[in-house]
């Protein structure tokens, strides 16, 4: 049996104390992937193929001690990888996800259900939300667990769904049904630089996080940033009163504002975040340099901001700067220190994206525990966000009350992040 000292979770994530597959220990836990589409760079190609090949960890190859023995993918493209890898390592593909889950038999046949939802051809909305079906395929994965009368740890891929009802029932019933449920980004597992994280119990008055993307996709990224962190202060997380979201000119005129209170942010905290940038644009020919307002303006077409007030007061806001960075870097002001903490959430490159194997060595730590390393009260929180950040925008900008994102939740003590 794998026990939970195992893990050198704390300081790193590390898996290096995890049983390696074919040493004599236990039998290897079965896993099922549900997915939209599996190709090259598809979310499912760096998710689920870490069960399949393995990774690296802290200087050596970890095969992990759960095994990919069943797959559901609901498009194919002329790109599909998900059929060779079938062929390659032996797995079936089957037709639903009840038989996935099965694996083509009559009763849950696996240990630990992937659903990535994430990439293929899906309908948008007058929202511009993608309408990816993570609800829906976490409604048929419950009905198996249901019918069959057991269940198993669950983990969803970046936001719970498009729709708010449906991102809250999600999880109530992972926790009215008692199954492990671990859900949202990779960003708050990768490595960060300088790697630290914030103070547990620290009072926090102001954050914010820089990156670039698109809305509906890459601001759950960035608001997992900020809440990873955020959620760390004194008290624990209370949710959050009100969202604001700006496009165009009305973000660079809140630029002008100062402050927050003014209907603007910290600057200070803002030219933390673009100092700690390793993709900061540049003018041609030339080296590192902070960029002039008129810079930011010329480079970035369409700024996207997301202004935000957590129910204790914490002040947050979000950037979606295409053109002027291309990484996620945070700021936050602490009560009583005049320097602003900040840091940059490092993404490797493709195709390795190692991040995304540190994200399934959470999942690893799901199983082989039986308890999410953290709860899915931040994805649902952030999800809600994105939620609001959509219909804000739709709206003009108005700024929208959100007693529904009243959640509150206690995160862990121990740091998640890769360090090694």
């Amino acid at each position: 049996m794998i026990h939970r000292r195992t893990f050198i979770g704390a300081l790193g994530g590390s898996l290096a104390a995890v049983p390696l597959l074919g040493q004599g220990h236990a039998k290897p836990k079965r896993l099922a992937v549900v997915a939209t589409e599996w190709r090259r760079y598809s979310h499912a190609w760096h998710t689920g193929q870490r069960f399949l090949a393995g990774y690296p960890v802290e200087g050596r190859w970890h095969q992990s001690p759960i095994r990919l023995v069943s797959a559901y993918v609901d498009q194919t493209p002329e790109n599909d990888l998900s059929r060779d890898r079938a062929r390659e390592f032996g797995f079936p593909i089957y037709p639903t996800i009840a038989e996935t889950l099965r694996c083509g038999g009559d009763k849950l046949d696996v240990d630990v259900v992937l659903i990535i939802g994430e990439h293929g051809r899906y309908p948008v909305n007058e929202l511009g939300q993608k309408l990816y079906p993570r609800y829906e395929f976490f409604k048929e994965v419950v009905d198996v667990f249901k019918q069959d009368g057991r269940t198993v740890p669950v983990f969803n891929d970046k936001h719970l769904s498009w729709r708010w009802d449906w991102a809250k029932e999600m999880v109530d019933t992972a926790r009215s049904m008692e199954f492990p449920f671990l859900a949202g980004s990779s960003l708050p597992v990768t490595w960060r630089m300088p790697d630290i994280d914030m103070p547990y119990g620290a009072e926090v008055e102001e954050v914010m996080c820089v990156s670039s993307g698109g809305v509906d996709s890459y601001d759950i990224h960035a608001l997992e940033t900020i809440q990873c962190m955020a959620e760390r202060r004194r008290g624990g997380e209370t949710g959050v009163a009100w969202l604001q979201a700006l496009r165009g000119d009305p973000a660079w005129a809140a630029m002008e504002k100062g402050s927050f209170d003014r209907g603007g942010w910290d600057p200070q905290l803002f030219r933390a975040c673009l100092c700690r940038s390793h993709k900061l644009t540049q003018p041609e020919n030339m080296n590192h340099r902070y960029p002039t307002p008129e810079q930011i303006r010329q480079w970035v077409k369409e700024p996207v901001v997301y202004r935000y007030q957590h129910n204790d007061g914490l002040k947050g806001t979000m950037f979606l700067l295409n053109g002027l960075v291309e990484d996620f870097t945070f700021a936050a002001r602490l009560k009583d220190r005049s320097e602003p903490l900040s840091t940059l959430f490092y993404l490797s490159p493709v195709p390795n994206v190692v991040h995304f194997a540190a994200q399934m060595s959470k999942v690893e730590e799901m199983v082989l525990t039986g308890e999410a390393p953290y709860p899915a009260e931040r994805t649902l929180l952030t999800t809600g966000l994105v939620e609001a950040g959509v219909r804000s925008l739709a709206q003009g900008g108005k700024t929208l009350e959100t007693p529904h994102l009243s959640i509150r939740y206690q995160a862990p003590r121990q740091s998640q992040f890769v360090r090694s």
